[in-house]
This record gives C-alpha cells, structure tokens and sequence, in this order.
C-alpha cells in the first residue's frame, strides 16, 4: 500500500448497483445504555448517501463552489428495527430507487451480520443557492440512470439474488 492510500479516507464500494460503507459503533455513538443513539443512524446514512454519489462521479462540492446547487434532504421515513450496541459492526447499504429531473429517491438499511438494524427511504432535492428546486446536473442524472435499482430485492445479506 502507497503512503498516500493508507491516509484517505474510506469511501466504501458498488457491489452491483448498491453502495456499501463499513463503520463501528463507538462509545461516542451509544446512549447510557449502550445502545446507539437514534440520530446516528441517519448521520450513517448521510455518509453513505454521500460517499455513493461520490465514487458515482457526483461532486457536490464543486457544483455548490460553482453555484450550481446542492442536494437538501426534503423527505425522510426510517424504520428502527434492532438496536446496534458499543464496537458493533455494521454495513450502510444505499440504492437508488428513483431519478427524477430536479430530485432523487434512495432506499438505505444499516446492517449488522446479514440483520437490518434501520432501513431507511430518502427524499433529495437538488436547490439553487436560493433555495429554490432546480434541474440537477446532465451528468448527474446519467450517473443515477445507471445505478437505478431494478425491481431486484437485495437478500438477507444486503446482496442481491
């Protein structure tokens, strides 16, 4: 390994059309209790969401600098299933489930050894500076056509059939 690749960060990868990002639960995470806390399961989300987007060839940063826009999260539905604990392993599993001209749609699970701990549907628009839904990027839409799910469910693993 290259000294360069031992300091980037994980970015995870494409196992078909569905991005997958491996993450511990730390101390940090957890309640008294040792359960993780309910809102980092959507901060997890948010990583995976934009990790999937950016091995896509999406970059977001770039289009805000620009002044292009950026995505805003407009809706979301999450489910908690089981609760994931201290040092616990998981896998953020994301698909694309829809495009549409100005949003997209993505189904995401946190996983934990083949049992979905939360899974997840996103709503995102792309807005201008002002706020205001617009268009997303040509490219960007390419990219997502290529990554639709299509009507393939993933398996108890995360996979799919």
């Amino acid at each position: 390994m290259t000294e360069g690749a031992q300091h980037r960060p994980v970015e995870g990868y494409f196992a078909g059309r569905e991005h997958r990002l491996a993450l511990r639960v730390y101390f940090e995470d957890t309640d008294l209790s040792g359960v993780v806390y309910h809102a980092n399961y959507l901060r997890w989300m948010e990583r995976g969401r934009s990790d999937m987007l950016r091995l896509a060839g999406i970059d977001q940063r770039a289009a805000h600098e620009a002044g292009e826009g950026a995505y805003a999260v407009s809706d979301v539905s999450i489910r908690y299933k089981a609760p994931a604990r201290l040092d616990d392993s998981l896998v953020v599993a994301s698909r694309l489930i829809a495009i549409r001209p100005a949003s997209c749609r993505i189904h995401q699970r946190v996983i934990k050894d083949g049992l979905i701990l939360a899974e997840a549907e996103v709503t995102a628009v792309f807005v201008s500076p002002g706020g205001r839904a617009r268009r997303q990027p040509a490219g960007w839409v390419a990219a997502f056509e290529r990554l639709v799910w299509q009507d393939v469910e993933p398996d108890e693993h995360g996979g799919q059939d």
